[in-house]
């Protein structure tokens, strides 16, 4: 008997002790704190849905032009500062509002496939928080997968990883220095063209571009300049901001509408390749807004026809 209620005690105390133990965690914003955009897009960007890019691709690679499709996401999302990974559940103070990018380019090369994904998360809140945070790229073919990332650490560092198949390269950690990513120009553009850079500065490229020409991740002298161009229906001027990088022969050239919410319509990309120099074309077909994240049953599968994907 003793036994049994010392044993029914210590059952009640437990209990007791793990309910006041649990934490009441606060339920998440319906919609992630506000950052700052010119053109008073803090509606756009602020009412819990994402928008949902869809272009046709040129994608040169190895010495030829293969037919492709990229899919780019915009969404706004509160990030962990410290941790740098997106803040679910709310308990940690270290957090800032955020313009995350997906982009993700697929393409066949002969009789495989090429999957290369990029994630870019840049604080909208840009007078606090300059610097683009995280950026991380996935490459995937037949032959294997690699994957890199940089985290921002402060001190005009970028943390970086890389693991790959590639015996060269192999599995690297080490520091970099925080020049400007033209990773992040998508996020940039998105906030307000007007602040680009132009002239001569250190860019690092682009990492998926890195990762398939196996380039060293260090910046390269580029000068940048902002172009105007003849619109259609939808515009009647169309803006493209063109980075040239000298030597290397590569440029890049992103095209956007000027105006509030600058939809960039497409982009194009020169470098040399085996013979020739080659240019990687991106061209918009769909846009939507959604909250995709909850279209994930059967039969939401036919809504990916309104966006142009099979």
């Amino acid at each position: 008997m003793n036994k049994f209620f010392l044993l029914m005690t210590f059952t009640v105390l437990f209990a007791c002790n793990t309910s006041q133990d649990r934490v009441k965690r606060p339920a998440p914003p319906e919609k992630p704190a506000p950052g700052y955009f010119s053109g008073s897009l803090e509606d756009y960007w602020y009412e819990g849905k994402a928008e949902i890019n869809t272009y046709t691709l040129e994608q040169a690679r190895y010495g030829e032009i293969r037919p492709g499709q990229v899919t780019a996401i915009f969404v706004s999302e509160d990030f962990l500062t410290d941790k740098q990974v997106k803040n679910d559940e709310y308990t940690n103070q270290n957090s800032t509002p955020v313009l995350k990018t997906n982009i993700i380019r697929r393409f066949v090369t002969g009789v495989y496939d090429y999957s290369i994904m990029s994630s870019v998360f840049t604080p909208t809140k840009t007078t606090e928080a300059p610097h683009t945070l995280k950026v991380t790229t996935s490459s995937q073919d037949w032959c294997g997968q690699t994957f890199t990332q940089l985290n921002y650490t402060g001190g005009g560092k970028w943390a970086k990883q890389l693991r790959s198949y590639f015996e060269r390269e192999g599995d690297v950690n080490e520091e970099i220095k925080a020049d400007f990513l033209e990773d992040e120009l998508f996020n940039r553009i998105r906030f307000g063209w007007e602040k680009l850079p132009v002239g001569e500065f250190n860019i690092i490229p682009n990492t998926g571009y890195l990762l398939m020409s196996h380039q060293p991740y260090r910046s390269q002298k580029a000068t940048a300049r902002l172009n105007d161009y003849p619109g259609n229906e939808e515009t009647e001027t169309i803006m493209g901001y063109e980075i040239n990088y000298g030597d290397s022969g590569r440029r890049l050239e992103i095209f956007f509408d000027p105006a509030p919410p600058y939809v960039i319509s497409g982009w194009e990309e020169t470098y040399p390749g085996r013979d020739n120099a080659l240019v990687t074309k991106a061209r918009l077909t769909h846009q939507k807004r959604a909250p995709y994240w909850k279209q994930n049953s059967v039969a939401d599968e036919e809504l990916r026809a309104e966006i142009g994907l099979k």
